[in-house]
């Protein structure tokens, strides 16, 4: 039986959409460059229109089309939408000089996109301030995702947006604020930026520039980690307020934002008995207590720290480098404070662990998400108790519900892939001549959009050493991770391109 073809003309349709989102962007980042009178105002305005005219164009053309969009599409708009975001936002790079080859600014845009947050650049403090802008930014737009921030207008089209939005987020959790998708997304991005803002305020109170203040908060709250200088936000070693507010906007960030509008309407009940929020913060005070303990007994802040004037006394000092450096990798962060490899071989593992935690479901983390791994426990756990009572039903429960086996299958079947791509994705490093330690460190990374990896790829190096071919593997692995998984690797499948 014949069915439905691609309607690819709403495809390229949306393609044009994204692509106005981005020139609008960049035409925000050239104001910016005029602002700082950084000279590179004419190149970031030159690739903002040229971005709008194509965007326009696609759309003007495809302006007869379909309305309906099915699930297929959707799944083809995300991926590729966030393809064509990737490509369109070299131009910056590519027009200014300060990521002439086009394999590195693809690389950097991709990284900022999927809040990735690993770089090539050698010394960031010399690139125009525009450019900075615009290279966190890219952290913004893919924070929440733009798919998420589009289908919020997407009734101005008559188009429905829930295929696009369980195509963005396929993760376990179902919570909506509103059972109009379009409202949910309206509402998140409604937080999202007032966080945005709020720590924004916050840095600039606490002594940062303005710019540099605006910088992080756009990589913080999308748990991106470009920072506008070399040392990272170990730059900021000798004022920990500094690193306090970066902390606490990391934790929100990687917290469910569904839970951010219960606080906001006061319901504090929905947010105390949540299963995964629960678990999130025990991980983060187990983890930071241990790293604690071990940096002030073991380590030797003075040399692992980029930069290390100290204030309040080495206990404080350790507790400080301890979560921050939790933080950011569990929620997928990135920022430095401290490098974290030269913290005795034990705490190298460590982080290597956690890399595969990730930040909450809804949250803007990558990586494996902890509802996933709550469940995975919860679901070994009760095969122990099956094994006794064989006839007993079981089910998993979450938040005090239980779940259907589809989506323990679902959990199982994503944490087999996921392992499975951390492989192949470390032997493909490793046909590259790259040793053992910076191979795993780097698909690790690159799949979990942490940024640093280990070796030498480590928390104070780049990527710049990576050959051509490595950037372009990192380059998917970080889109496939950002984008968990299925999203992508079913268009590598026959059956979804046939018409059914």
């Amino acid at each position: 039986m014949k069915g439905v073809r691609l309607n690819y003309k709403i495809i390229i349709h949306f393609f044009g959409l994204l692509l106005l989102f981005n020139g609008g962007f960049m035409l925000l980042s050239a104001l910016i460059s005029l602002i700082y009178k950084d000279g590179v105002t004419y190149e970031l305005s030159i690739s903002g229109i040229f971005t709008l005219l194509v965007g326009v164009f696609l759309m003007v053309s495809t302006r007869k089309h379909s309305k309906e969009m099915n699930k297929r599409e959707g799944y083809i708009v995300v991926a590729f939408g966030w393809i064509v975001m990737a490509l369109s936002g070299t131009l910056p790079y590519i027009f200014t000089g300060s990521i002439p080859q086009f394999t590195n600014a693809f690389f950097e845009t991709m990284s900022g996109y999927t809040t990735t947050g690993a770089t090539i650049l050698n010394d960031i403090e010399v690139v125009p301030e525009g450019v900075l802008f615009w290279r966190s930014l890219t952290h913004w737009i893919g924070g929440m995702g733009i798919i998420v921030l589009a289908i919020a207008i997407l009734p101005l089209l008559g188009i429905g947006g829930m295929q696009l939005f369980a195509a963005e987020a396929p993760g376990p959790s179902t919570d909506k604020l509103h059972p109009r998708i379009t409202d949910t997304a309206k509402r998140l991005w409604l937080i999202y930026f007032g966080y945005t803002i709020a720590e924004t305020i916050l840095l600039k109170l606490a002594g940062m520039s303005f710019f540099d203040a605006i910088n992080h908060s756009l990589s913080t709250l999308s748990t991106g980690g470009f920072s506008t200088k070399n040392a990272s936000v170990a730059y900021w070693n000798d004022q920990p307020m500094i690193q306090y507010i970066i902390i606490a906007f990391m934790f929100l960030a990687g917290t469910n934002f569904v839970l951010s509008y219960f606080a906001f309407k006061g319901k504090v009940q929905k947010i105390i008995h949540d299963d995964e929020f629960k678990l999130y913060f025990k991980f983060i005070a187990i983890f930071t207590a241990i790293v604690s303990l071990i940096i002030y007994f073991k380590a030797d802040l003075s040399i692992s720290s980029i930069e290390h004037p100290m204030i309040y006394g080495e206990g404080e000092s350790a507790f400080r480098h301890a979560l921050f450096q939790v933080l950011s990798v569990v929620t997928t962060t990135g920022f430095i404070s401290a490098d974290y490899t030269l913290w005795t071989p034990f705490l190298v593992v460590f982080f290597f662990g956690i890399m595969f935690l990730g930040g909450s479901a809804g949250s803007t983390s990558g990586g494996v998400k902890v509802v996933r791994h709550l469940i995975l426990i919860k679901n070994g756990f009760l095969e122990f108790k099956r094994t006794l009572h064989p006839n007993a039903v079981l089910p998993v429960r979450y938040n005090r519900k239980a779940i259907t086996k589809k989506i323990v299958f679902n959990i199982l079947a994503f944490f087999i892939l996921y392992m499975l791509s951390f492989i192949v994705g470390a032997l493909v490093f490793s046909m590259m001549g790259i040793d053992f330690e910076s191979s795993i460190g780097l698909a690790a990374s690159s799949l979990g959009n942490v940024g640093p990896a280990l070796g030498q790829f480590g928390p104070v190096d780049n990527y710049s050493a990576l050959p051509n071919i490595g950037k372009w593997w990192s380059s998917f692995l970080m889109l496939i991770g950002r984008l968990e998984l299925f999203t992508v690797l079913i268009l590598f499948t026959p059956f979804f391109w046939r018409n059914r």
